[in-house]
């Protein structure tokens, strides 16, 4: 069964936007440089792999106004776990640009996704 940590508060420290996560831990996982839209939860899920399998890692949309001050200011992104762990969302950037993209504009996606992604970014 695939993982699915959610990130439940966002913060800009030191020029890095942190992301921690509720539950779970990000040890272990590795960065897939991939972003995917989740309409139905008003969220883009950023994929990594935890040995062969995948772990999703869901930023709703309580949290897009910080990852656009971060896109904006082309901050570093680091996913962090209660130990301390941490895991840098690599690619983070590109992936997010092309996505908002396709996005905007592009009913597949579902009105109320579009009308967010389109009034935050």
């Amino acid at each position: 069964m695939k993982q699915k940590l959610t990130i439940a508060k966002a913060d800009i420290k030191e020029n890095e936007l942190i992301l921690g996560i509720e539950d779970g831990s990000v040890s272990n996982l590795k960065a897939m440089e991939q972003i995917l839209a989740d309409s139905d939860n008003l969220s883009f899920v950023y994929i990594a792999d935890n040995n062969d399998d995948y772990t999703y890692i869901s930023l709703p949309d309580s949290i897009w106004p910080d990852l656009k001050k971060a896109y904006d200011g082309n901050l570093p992104v680091y996913v962090t776990d209660a130990q301390g762990e941490r895991l840098e969302l690599e690619g983070f950037h590109e992936e997010l640009g092309d996505l908002i993209e396709n996005i905007k504009g592009n009913s597949n996606y579902g009105e109320e996704m579009v009308i967010k992604v389109e009034s935050i970014f």
